[in-house]
């Protein structure tokens, strides 16, 4: 059975390449392509509504899909752990599934997960993460669950230290960690999460080097993972697994071998 899809925001740059996978996979059809002229009307009929908007429009997209019955994969980025609880009521009263993805790069995923189970280990920990200058938001929907899944794995030893952080250059605060946000040209997306401790420091980086290379495997396991889910979903990370020692439940926290995923880059150093 062809599952009939509803793209929103279809036209842009990932919106495309979800699109083009969605073209080369068996078992879904885009039915239609909705723009910022698009009424959210357009959603009827669909199996699956797949979210590539904007920020400002992916809330009224969820809500519209929700009410409609209609599960819901949403890439867009800005979905804290704050506003999804909002939506959280809607989506177990409607018995509908919700799957969000702050990325689908493989590659990122273990990044996470690797930062998130060193976390316990090291008093200061600081993300900076670099986007081309057309994103619109900040900061991005990876470094929002970075910072989470730190939190959540620091829940026995208390939030970081971040020293003079209520000064501007120090970048804002999410769950205690602060991040830093750059927008230029040349540059397509970076992550680089930095632990320090007394003597040592430990980065950990993530490039995107070829997105629609980069996020095709994590949009095959999301799309399928979409289809079926109940509930709200958060991350790539809980449908795969990295298999490394964790401090937060698997539930919270996946990831999955990195070998032979293309279009990106990640590496750990010490110093």
């Amino acid at each position: 059975m062809t599952t009939r899809v509803a793209l929103v925001g279809g036209t842009g740059k990932l919106g495309g390449i979800i699109r083009d996978v969605i073209d080369r996979s068996d078992g879904f059809e885009v039915t239609a392509v909705l723009t910022s002229r698009s009424g959210l009307d357009e959603l009827d009929g669909a199996d699956l509504v797949v979210d590539a908007s904007t920020p400002a429009v992916s809330v009224d997209v969820v809500r519209a899909a929700i009410e409609r019955g209609i599960n819901v994969l949403v890439g867009t980025s800005g979905w804290s752990e704050e506003r999804i609880a909002q939506v959280r009521p809607l989506v177990d009263a409607a018995g509908t599934g919700v799957v969000f993805i702050p990325n689908f790069s493989l590659g990122s995923v273990v990044g996470s997960a690797i930062a998130a189970a060193s976390a316990s280990f090291f008093p200061s920990i600081e993300i900076i993460e670099a986007h081309r200058d057309t994103k619109v938001d900040s900061p991005s929907g990876t470094a929002v669950r970075t910072a989470e899944l730190i939190a959540a794995a620091r829940a026995d030893v208390g939030p970081v230290e971040s020293p003079h952080a209520d000064q501007r250059a120090r970048g804002q605060k999410v769950a205690s960690v602060p991040i830093h946000s750059l927008r230029r040209p040349g540059v397509i997306a970076r992550q680089e999460t930095i632990l320090s401790g007394p003597g040592e420091s430990l980065s950990i980086v993530h490039d995107t080097i070829e997105p629609a290379r980069a996020y095709e495997p994590g949009i095959r396991i999301a799309l399928d993972a979409a289809r079926e889910a109940h509930g709200i979903v958060v991350g790539l990370d809980s449908f795969i697994d990295i298999g490394i020692s964790r401090t937060v439940p698997v539930a919270e926290i996946g990831g999955t071998d990195e070998n032979d995923v293309t279009g990106q880059v990640a590496r750990v150093t010490g110093a």
